[in-house]
């Protein structure tokens, strides 16, 4: 079986690369609405399903999705709008504990297979000059909760609880243990 990345996501591939497994990119063109009141792990989930069932599958592949959100307080925190909501995101953290949840979905003829991870994340307490700072280096704005831990924003990270690369994007160990393992 061949595994085709449902996702655009650079991080995502190089994790899949880093592993040494093999796997081609076919994008995903999802709608990524939200059913209101879903719980963030099965959201994550259900966003992972609706990307893997958006990409044309061959019999010998196997689509593989993913999506990953940031959760304080029980509140997604998705990619920033603008500075402002940026800032936000980041005072909220500040100091703070958060989830992070990485749905996956794989789906292959006579396999299927879907789970959620969780990973949770400390932050150092964040002065404003600080979060100022980071915003000006752009990077927040394309990640969910407006920070990426393999990035600039590492130094701030105090510690985590979990799979580091689930808050990448992608929880690879247990991929690797129940799914490459598997085809």
């Amino acid at each position: 079986m061949k595994l085709v990345l449902a996702s655009k996501s650079p991080r995502r591939s190089e994790i899949l690369k880093n592993a040494g497994i093999d796997f081609t990119i076919r994008v995903a063109d999802a709608d990524e609405t939200i059913p209101e009141g879903t719980k963030p792990q099965d959201a994550v989930v259900f966003l992972a399903a609706k990307k893997s069932m958006a990409v044309e599958r061959a019999d010998d592949e196997v689509i593989l999705g993913a999506d990953t959100v940031v959760v304080l307080d029980d509140k997604i925190l998705g990619k920033p709008k603008d500075r402002e909501d940026a800032f936000n995101m980041l005072k909220s953290l500040s100091g703070r504990v958060h989830s992070v949840f990485t749905g996956v979905c794989a789906i292959g003829n006579g396999f299927s297979m879907t789970f959620s991870e969780e990973t949770k994340v400390e932050f150092l307490p964040l002065t404003d000059d600080e979060i100022n700072s980071y915003i000006d280096t752009n990077e927040p704005y394309d990640k969910a909760g407006a920070y990426g831990i393999q990035g600039l924003a590492s130094k701030f990270i105090r510690g985590i609880q979990g799979d580091y690369f689930n808050v990448v994007g992608l929880p690879i160990s247990r991929i690797y243990e129940k799914i490459i393992t598997k085809l």
